[in-house]
């Protein structure tokens, strides 16, 4: 416990890190961090420290976001002919918001392992900003659920379905648009909708096979020397833009695509995952002062063993807990890369690890909630199964877990009564 609060001391003191202005307002998070500052419970089932379960209408893997007292989630319903916004009530789960948002005639295909409605909202105040990929984007007024605007402005080809997460900055809403067929990242004024700026990709992709062009990423925010640099992963390499310009300051090259992982400070650098084929984990010094390519110059390890393809990392002080696409466990020094510690813990992980109260919570497809203490190494504490699995991370909301399976979503806390033999009721 002594190593926990440490841990939490010097995450405390990383101001660098954009600040969002509510706790979980986005994928992940402040930060895209993936930490909450509550003490969620840590066994549940079907009928224990369940407050309340909603069924969601639809699919969706996009992940549950605050805004205000409502949780939002997207979903794609009549295969992607109706594109919604869900507004949960935090406190007794009621379905209060159920708003058509863009209603293709011919939708977009997404491969079955992904959905519809992937991308994670991101909310402010009052609002609340939705990402169907190359199907739209746009804003919706959180208390009446009206639409504010939209855009189909940001165009591009998938292939498998969208995947990246937009994210505020000041007065943009920025996306990450890596496809097949055009590779770039935009940021729209979130007040309207309109295009601010577009900034190609600079990579040379188009010899490549078109699937190995896209990728799936989550920008970040990160200030270093008094400099805000906005962090983005995608085919081929990882670069740093002026978030206020667009403009490109540096890149970082690698092997790899359909990078999925967010961009996260790790001891005063950078942690940035390549995707697919042979996933690497990479940790790249962050310089206020970088320009160009820093791939042979600001490099400092690379981890290759059971490196998540889908989910993103945790960053925990001097140490990194990730979990492989098939489940396994891994525990690395963060200031060399050394692997000290893997375990076998879930089946297949497509939801990102979080944590909070000294532990770290573990979501498998098959329905399967892992908790771990945070020691060093972690030791597993729990073994928990909810019906039906998770493709989306969980939310972090007080002393609350607030997870989306595949059917339904759940407010799971300590001081929720234990009901025996019988889930709670449906709102």
């Amino acid at each position: 416990m002594a190593r926990a609060c440490a841990v939490s001391s010097l995450l405390a003191l990383v101001v660098w890190v954009h600040g969002d202005e509510s706790w979980w307002n986005r994928f992940r998070g402040a930060g895209g961090l993936g930490l909450g500052s509550g003490s969620p419970p840590v066994s549940w089932s079907e009928s224990l420290h369940i407050r309340w379960r909603t069924a969601l209408p639809g699919k969706g893997w996009s992940s549950p976001v605050l805004e205000g007292s409502r949780v939002w989630v997207t979903a794609g319903m009549e295969e992607g002919r109706s594109l919604r916004a869900l507004a949960v009530d935090a406190a007794t789960g009621a379905l209060v918001h159920d708003i058509e948002v863009f209603a293709p005639e011919h939708p977009d295909f997404a491969n079955p392992v992904n959905s519809h409605a992937t991308p994670t909202p991101v909310t402010e105040s009052g609002r609340v900003y939705v990402s169907f990929g190359n199907m739209g984007t746009a804003c919706i007024e959180g208390e009446s659920g009206s639409v504010a605007w939209r855009s189909q402005a940001l165009r591009l080809d998938h292939k498998e379905g969208a995947g990246s997460s937009p994210i505020l900055w000041g007065d943009l809403l920025i996306l990450d648009c890596d496809g097949t067929d055009e590779q770039y990242i935009a940021a729209l004024a979130k007040g309207s909708g309109e295009v601010v700026w577009r900034t190609p990709r600079s990579a040379a992709l188009a010899e490549l096979p078109f699937d190995q062009r896209k990728a799936y990423g989550t920008p970040s925010v990160l200030r270093v020397g008094g400099k805000e640099v906005l962090v983005s992963c995608s085919a081929r390499r990882f670069y740093g833009y002026d978030p206020a310009t667009g403009r490109e300051l540096w890149y970082v090259e690698h092997e790899g695509f359909n990078n999925s992982q967010v961009p996260l400070p790790a001891m005063g650098n950078l942690l940035l995952g390549t995707g697919w084929f042979d996933p690497v984990l990479m940790s790249v010094r962050f310089d206020a002062a970088a320009s160009g390519n820093l791939t042979r110059s600001h490099v400092l390890w690379t981890a290759r063993a059971n490196v998540p393809k889908l989910s993103s990392v945790l960053v925990l002080g001097d140490r990194i807990f990730m979990v492989s696409d098939n489940g396994v466990a891994s525990w690395l020094d963060a200031r060399d890369g050394r692997l000290l510690w893997r375990k076998k813990i879930a089946g297949r992980a497509f939801a990102s690890p979080v944590s909070a109260a000294g532990r770290i919570y573990v979501f498998g497809d098959k329905g399967e909630g892992v908790v771990l203490d945070r020691g060093d190494p972690p030791t597993v504490i729990a073994e928990n199964r909810l019906e039906t699995g998770c493709m989306a991370t969980p939310a972090l909301v007080d002393d609350a877990l607030i997870v989306r399976t595949k059917t339904h979503l759940y407010r799971i806390e300590a001081s929720a009564p234990q009901r025996e033999g019988t889930p709670p009721p449906e709102d």
